[in-house]
C-alpha cells in the first residue's frame, strides 16, 4: 500500500510510524493494540493520503489524546507548508519568465527576468514568507492572508525604512561616506550634480523606498556660484597670458575667497549686479585689472554650459546607475522650482531643459521624478520672479509627463509654509508620500520620511457589511486598531535597529535626531520623527458596495466617502495623540495591490457588478479610471480627499491627444488642480516609441512612420502610481495592464 503525501511525493505504508506517532498520547500497554485497530480501519491494498491516515488515527483516541494530536498535525503542517511554499515557488521563479507570472512584475521599475532582478525576487519572496509565518502577530497575519490588509514592502519588514527627503546641504557642507571611503565637499556644480547621483544610489541601499531631493536649487546653487568665480578668474588669467606665473590652480583660491568674502554678504549669490561689482573688485585686487562686460558675459555663458551638462549627466545617471544589488535603478524624485536667485533660477531652467532633451536617443527618462512647486506670488503669475519657470514647466509636461505639480498654496500646505525657508515648503516623494506633521520635533520637510504604512481593503469590509453602514464602520474600526497595533510593532522592531546597520543613512546622520547617536546606538530617536501611515484601496467600490453608486457619480456617495475617510484621518491623529508618533493617513500607491486584493475577494465573495467585476480595485479616493468625467469635475470631486490624507496623495488627468499641440490646455488642468486645492497633482498622456524606426509620438495600432503593426516592437511608456515603467507591455503586472486599458480620457 503506497502513501501519498501532502507535498504530492509517494511512500510505501509503514504501520510502525502510526505507531510512533502516537507513542506520547496514550497507555504504551496500548500502543500495539490501537495501531492494529487503526491499521484494519484502513482499506488495506487501496493508496492512501496522509491526511486520510491522520483522520483514521484520531478516531481511535480519546478526546484528550485527538485534540494532542491535531496540535500536533497543525504545528506539522504549518512547518511543512513553509517549507513547501517556498521550494514551490523557488521552482517557478527560476523556470518561468515574468510574462508567465503577474507576481514577478509586482514592480514596475525592476526586471524580475534579469539575473539580480531574480535574486532580489527570490529573496524577496521567502522573506515575505518569512515574516507572515514567524513574524506578524496571528491575527496581523490572517488580516494580510485573508486581503484585508495588506503590509506594503513585507519583505523589508524588520530590516529597514522606507523613504527619506534627503538634506543634500549638510552633506555638501561637511562631506560624506558611503563606507567605502570619504568624498570631499563639491567645488563646481557638476561635481554637484554627480555627488547628489551618489548620495541617492548609495542611501537607496540603505532603504526600500524612495530618495526624495526637497529643495534641489536651494541645494545646487552654491555650485553654480563656486563655478562661476573659477570659470572667471581663469578667463582673466587666460587673457593676460599669465598662466605660467599663476599656475593651474589659482583661479580656486579666487573662488575660495569668493565664496567667503562676497556669497554670504551678497545674499548667498555670486550672479547678481551688486555680487558681480564685488567680483570685479576681487580681480582687481588678486589680478591687477578688472573684467570686462564681456568677460563677465563670457563667464556666464560658460558656467550654464557646465550647468546643463550636470543636469543632463544627472537625469542619465539616475536612470541607469543600479542599486539594490543590481536590480533596480534608484527610486529617485528631485522637488524644485521656488529658488529666485540667478543661481537658483539657472538649476531649474537646466533640469527642466535636461529632462525635455530626453535621454541618449531622446527617450523619456523614467527616474527621477521631477516635482514642480507651484506658489502664488513665486511662479503661478504673470510678473512672479519664476513665471518664466512655471510656462517652462507646462511645455515640459505636455512632453514627457514631467514633472508633476505640488501646490503651496492649498491650505493643508500652506499653513507651513514660510518665506523664503525652503524646509517649510511640501515636498514629496513622488509616488505621492508627504512627510510634514512633526509632533517630536520641528514640522520641516528635510531628514524625515516614511517609516512604513498598511493598506485597508474598503471593498472588503463593505461586502462582509452587506450594506450595513453602522456595521461597516465598526468593522472599519477593528480594522484600523489593528492597523495600529501592527504599525507600533513594526516601528519596535524598525527602532531597534542600529546605526552600523546603516552605513550612509545614519552613518552620515541624514535622519532628524540622530546627530547624536553612536555607532551602536538604537534608532528610537531619529525614527521617532518618521512616520507610520495607514492607507485604504478602493473607496469607489466600497461605496457602491454600501450604496450602489460611486462618488464621481452621487453626491451621497460622495458625502459618505468623504465621512469614511475623515473618519480614518481622524483615527489616525487619535493615535497620534495617544501614542506621542505620527501616524498619516494615505491615499495608498496599490500597484500590485489594487490586483491582489481583488482576486481574494472575488474568490470570497463572487463577480459583484461594480465592485469585484474587474481586475483592480480603483486606488485610494480615486474616481474609477474607466468612469466617463470630465477633468474638471475629477479634479472637483478628488481634491477633499487631498485636505485628509496627509500622509500623500496624487490626482491624475488622462489628456486625449497630444498635448504638446494644445500647452493652453495642460495650464487649464494645472490652474484648476491649483485653484481646487489639489496637493500633488499630474497628467497622463501616451508616448510611445517605435523600435523599429525609433518614431516616437502616439502610436495607435500602427507606427505612421515605417508601419511597423508588431506590439512587440512599440514600446508603450505609462504612468504607474505616480511613476512612469518604459515598457507597459513588459513591465505591468496584470492588474495594472488591465487598468490602464479601461481608462478614459477626461474632457478638458
Amino acid at each position: 500500500m503506497q502513501v501519498y503525501k501532502r507535498d504530492g511525493s509517494v511512500d510505501e505504508f509503514d504501520s510502525n510510524k502510526i505507531a510512533n506517532s502516537i507513542s506520547s498520547l496514550v497507555n504504551p500497554d496500548n500502543i500495539n493494540t490501537i495501531t492494529a485497530d487503526i491499521i484494519n480501519d484502513m482499506n488495506v491494498g487501496k493508496d492512501i493520503t496522509t491526511s486520510e491516515i491522520s483522520n483514521i488515527v484520531m478516531a481511535h483516541l480519546d478526546k484528550v489524546a485527538a485534540d494532542k494530536y491535531a496540535e500536533e498535525r497543525l504545528s506539522r503542517d504549518a512547518e511543512r507548508e513553509k517549507q513547501g511554499y517556498i521550494f514551490n515557488r523557488l521552482r517557478t521563479l527560476t523556470n518561468i519568465d515574468a510574462s508567465q507570472d503577474t507576481g514577478m512584475r509586482e514592480n514596475g521599475n525592476i526586471n524580475a527576468d534579469s539575473t539580480m532582478g531574480l535574486m532580489l525576487k527570490i529573496g524577496s519572496d521567502v522573506m515575505k514568507h518569512y515574516y507572515l509565518s514567524e513574524v506578524l502577530s496571528p491575527e496581523a497575519s490572517k488580516a494580510h492572508r485573508d486581503g484585508v490588509t495588506h503590509e506594503h514592502d513585507l519583505d523589508f519588514y524588520g530590516t529597514a525604512a522606507n523613504c527619506l527627503q534627503i538634506n543634500l546641504e549638510k552633506l555638501f557642507e561637511n562631506g560624506f561616506s558611503t563606507g567605502h571611503g570619504s568624498i570631499r565637499t563639491p567645488q563646481s556644480i557638476r561635481n554637484y550634480w554627480s555627488l547628489l547621483c551618489i548620495v541617492i544610489q548609495a542611501n537607496q541601499n540603505d532603504m526600500f523606498g524612495g530618495q526624495s531631493i526637497p529643495a534641489l536649487e536651494y541645494y545646487l546653487a552654491p555650485g553654480v556660484s563656486k563655478s562661476f568665480a573659477r570659470i572667471l578668474a581663469d578667463t582673466i588669467i587666460e587673457s593676460m597670458g599669465a598662466r605660467d606665473k599663476y599656475g593651474m590652480h589659482h583661479a580656486r583660491r579666487f573662488r575660495d575667497a569668493a565664496m567667503e568674502r562676497i556669497y554670504p554678504k551678497c545674499g548667498k549669490t555670486l550672479m547678481s549686479n551688486e555680487a558681480i561689482k564685488e567680483l570685479c573688485s576681487l580681480c582687481e585686487e588678486f589680478y591687477g585689472v578688472k573684467p570686462t562686460k564681456q568677460q563677465v558675459n563670457s563667464a556666464i555663458i560658460q558656467v550654464t554650459d557646465e550647468c546643463m551638462q550636470g543636469a543632463e549627466a544627472c537625469i542619465h545617471n539616475l536612470c541607469t546607475m543600479a542599486s539594490r544589488a543590481g536590480a533596480q535603478v534608484p527610486f529617485s524624485s528631485v522637488n524644485y522650482g521656488m529658488g529666485t536667485s540667478i543661481e537658483q533660477r539657472m538649476v531649474i531652467a537646466c533640469m527642466l531643459q535636461a529632462l525635455d532633451n530626453g535621454l541618449g536617443n531622446g527617450e523619456t527618462q523614467i527616474f527621477p521624478i521631477h516635482v514642480f512647486l507651484v506658489k502664488d506670488g513665486v511662479n503661478y503669475k504673470p510678473g512672479d520672479p519664476n513665471y518664466d519657470l512655471f510656462r517652462k514647466a507646462i511645455a515640459v509636461t505636455a512632453h514627457r509627463m514631467f514633472p508633476n505639480y505640488e501646490f503651496l498654496d492649498s491650505p493643508f500646505n500652506l499653513q507651513y509654509y514660510k518665506e523664503g525657508e525652503p524646509d517649510t515648503y511640501v515636498c514629496t516623494m513622488g509616488c505621492r508620500t508627504r512627510v510634514m506633521g512633526n509632533v517630536n520635533g520641528p514640522e520641516t520637510t528635510s531628514m524625515r520620511g516614511n517609516l512604513s504604512f498598511i493598506t485597508v481593503n474598503l471593498p472588503h469590509l463593505a461586502l462582509e457589511s452587506e450594506g450595513n453602514i453602522d456595521t461597516f464602520f465598526k468593522k472599519l474600526d477593528d480594522t484600523i486598531d489593528l492597523c495600529i497595533e501592527e504599525l507600533l510593532f513594526r516601528f519596535r522592531i524598525q527602532a531597534s535597529r542600529h546605526v552600523y546597520n546603516y552605513p550612509m543613512l545614519f552613518g552620515n546622520k541624514m535622519y532628524m535626531g540622530s546627530e547624536d547617536l553612536k555607532d551602536d546606538s538604537t534608532l528610537f530617536d531619529a525614527y521617532k520623527h518618521g512616520t507610520l501611515t495607514t492607507g485604504f484601496v478602493g473607496l469607489a467600490e466600497c461605496l457602491v458596495a454600501l450604496i450602489g453608486k460611486h462618488h464621481g457619480e452621487s453626491a451621497e456617495a460622495q458625502e459618505l466617502g468623504l465621512r469614511i475617510i475623515g473618519h480614518m484621518r481622524e483615527r489616525m491623529d487619535q493615535a497620534t495623540e495617544k501614542h506621542h508618533l505620527n501616524f498619516s493617513l494615505i491615499g495608498s500607491p496599490a500597484e500590485s495591490t489594487a490586483s491582489s486584493l481583488l482576486r481574494k475577494d472575488r474568490e470570497r465573495f463572487g463577480v459583484i457588478p461594480g465592485v469585484t467585476d474587474r481586475e483592480y480595485y480603483t486606488n485610494s479616493s480615486h474616481c474609477p479610471v474607466w468612469y466617463n468625467i470630465s477633468a474638471k469635475d475629477k479634479l472637483a470631486i478628488e481634491a477633499p480627499y487631498h485636505a485628509l490624507e496627509n500622509g500623500g496623495h496624487i490626482a491624475y488627468v488622462e489628456f486625449d491627444g497630444d498635448p504638446t499641440q494644445n500647452l493652453e490646455a495642460v495650464e487649464r488642468i494645472v490652474r484648476w488642480m491649483h485653484d481646487f486645492n489639489i496637493g500633488y497633482g499630474a497628467i497622463n498622456r501616451a508616448i510611445d516609441t517605435c523600435t523599429v524606426c525609433g518614431h516616437t509620438g502616439i502610436i495607435n495600432d500602427m507606427c505612421p512612420k515605417c508601419g511597423n503593426s508588431d506590439e512587440g516592437k512599440i514600446q508603450r511608456l505609462r504612468r504607474i502610481t505616480g511613476y512612469l515603467v518604459g515598457d507597459r507591455n513588459k513591465r505591468f503586472n496584470d492588474g495594472k495592464l488591465a487598468e490602464e486599458r479601461d481608462r478614459v480620457k477626461h474632457k478638458i
